[in-house]
């Protein structure tokens, strides 16, 4: 697991429960001891885990990581010398004199965090949902926690929490009264999401879809449906797996066997899915087919046919959670959505779809669907849309970008604004779209949003609807703000 550590932010949680001391660290995790300076520092206590030297206290546990870029040893004695006097490391630096602390040494340090969190888990009598997939795991990690939320006492992954380091990390923030966790669980290689299952070892796990992201570190859709249905391998001997049922590579997996597994979908033989969606001004209606009943006229409050997936494996963990078809539908319509995810705002006569958390082919054309809707219920209004860099798509990525291009030629675009390097690929497919050039406007800087916001602000027209959309690291977001902050310049 290390290779992940190079990946991992710094990350800081409080511990859910009461606090822990240095001596039940150690009946956790294992590894030795090491006490300095004073005589009952194994009943050190700490209520907080870091993995940040800045942000340590009194009552901090140190996790000195050795990344790629960063040797968190290296920071220990910062830690100490902010109040900390727990440490959890690999090695004690030989420049520690005259500080207190208790420090236990192990083999890895992120093997031992995870050791931590499974053991913490176990002392909390829980039911635990996990989720993964391409495209959509925090949507549905929300849809499934607004759902749970209504009748149970819930715990949810929160942020960026969903990595090697930050999964296992959450949960040490559960309360002692959690009946539910509902953990989401990322990966960039194989291994990734088998170590988190097994950390967590879910009741219920999830993968919402296989789509190409990571294709730079995987080499195949093939390959990363594998990593993905690396879920089971933590999974409870009695609980069950809940499937894309519109994705072929889920199907007929040798994975699969031996497991309790369901369909979820549009398809006709899907064991919970979706028929008659319906986009409305704010809202998205379907029914739910299960069981041999339907439940009708089913509501989210967000749109896009996409968010339904999200909403299904919902139903379907509510379904085997026992909640009654009322207070499922009634989780549904309190989601919530989080972040720089789909938000539909005015800056002045421009509606604008900011959708600038992630971005990947599959969830560009689904957004680009989105934006058709939105504009189609304004008259004369045009389909706009800056459409930015996607990134670790491998050897895929300049076909990936020219086919979100087309996609949005062929799908009504009137202007494109294209925002990076990676991007002005997805300015050729419009051209081969159909697209005239004379319509596609491009900024390869992405450290640029100004280049980005003057072309908007010339080009617009009242009454146009744009669409944001790119890679998290794009900050796209930037581009709006610039637009925001010069709106009395916008074309009336």
């Amino acid at each position: 697991m290390r290779s992940a550590v190079g990946k991992g932010r710094k990350m800081k949680v409080n511990v859910g429960c009461d606090a822990l001391t240095m001596s039940e660290l150690a009946k956790m995790c294992g590894g030795m001891l090491c006490l300095a300076g004073g005589q009952n520092n194994r009943d050190i206590p700490f209520n907080t885990v870091c993995t940040d030297s800045r942000e340590t206290e009194k009552g901090s546990l140190f996790v000195a990581l050795d990344g790629e870029r960063v040797d968190g040893h290296d920071y220990i004695g910062a830690a100490l010398s902010h109040g900390s006097e727990c440490i959890l490391c690999e090695r004690i630096p030989d420049a520690l004199t005259d500080k207190r602390y208790a420090a236990l040494v192990v083999d890895d340090t992120l093997q031992a965090v995870g050791e931590l969190a499974k053991a913490y888990d176990r002392r909390i009598n829980n039911k635990k949902v996990a989720i993964t997939g391409s495209v959509g795991k925090t949507t549905t990690k929300e849809f499934v926690a607004a759902v749970l939320s209504e009748n149970l006492r819930l715990h949810k992954t929160e942020g960026n929490y969903n990595s090697t380091l930050g999964m296992p990390l959450s949960l040490l923030a559960m309360k002692n009264d959690t009946q539910v966790s509902v953990l989401e669980m990322g990966m960039s290689n194989l291994g990734e999401i088998e170590y988190l299952s097994r950390i967590a070892e879910p009741d219920i796990a999830i993968i919402t879809n296989i789509g190409s992201s990571h294709m730079e570190y995987l080499g195949s859709r093939e390959n990363i449906c594998r990593a993905k249905l690396e879920i089971v391998k933590g999974l409870k001997s009695d609980g069950i797996l809940l499937l894309n049922g519109d994705e072929k590579l889920l199907r007929n997996r040798e994975e699969l066997d031996g497991k309790t597994y369901k369909y979820i979908g549009f398809s006709a033989d899907c064991d919970v899915r979706a028929e008659n969606v319906h986009i409305g001004i704010d809202k998205t209606y379907f029914d739910v087919c299960y069981d041999g009943k339907t439940i009708k006229n089913v509501s989210i409050p967000i749109i896009g046919e996409h968010y339904v997936y999200a909403a299904l494996f919902a139903y379907a963990v509510g379904i085997n959670m026992q909640l009654s078809d009322e207070v499922i539908a009634r989780g549904l319509n309190n989601f919530r959505s989080i972040g720089m995810r789909q938000t539909i705002f005015n800056v002045g006569d421009i509606t604008v779809i900011q959708d600038c958390y992630n971005a990947s082919p599959e969830s560009m054309k689904a957004s680009i669907d989105v934006l058709r809707s939105v504009a189609a219920r304004k008259q004369g209004g045009r389909m706009t849309a800056l459409l930015g860099d996607m990134y670790e798509l491998g050897v895929c990525s300049d076909a990936a970008h020219e086919s979100v291009g087309i996609e949005f030629a062929r799908k009504g675009g009137a202007a494109l604004y294209t925002y990076g390097k990676l991007a002005d690929m997805i300015a050729r497919g419009a051209v081969l779209g159909g697209m005239s050039n004379e319509d596609i406007f491009r900024n390869l800087d992405v450290k640029r949003p100004d280049i980005s916001g003057e072309m908007l602000l010339k080009t617009l027209r009242a009454g146009d609807t744009l669409l944001v959309k790119a890679s998290r690291a794009a900050k796209a977001e930037n581009v709006i703000e610039y637009l925001k902050e010069n709106e009395a310049r916008l074309r009336h």
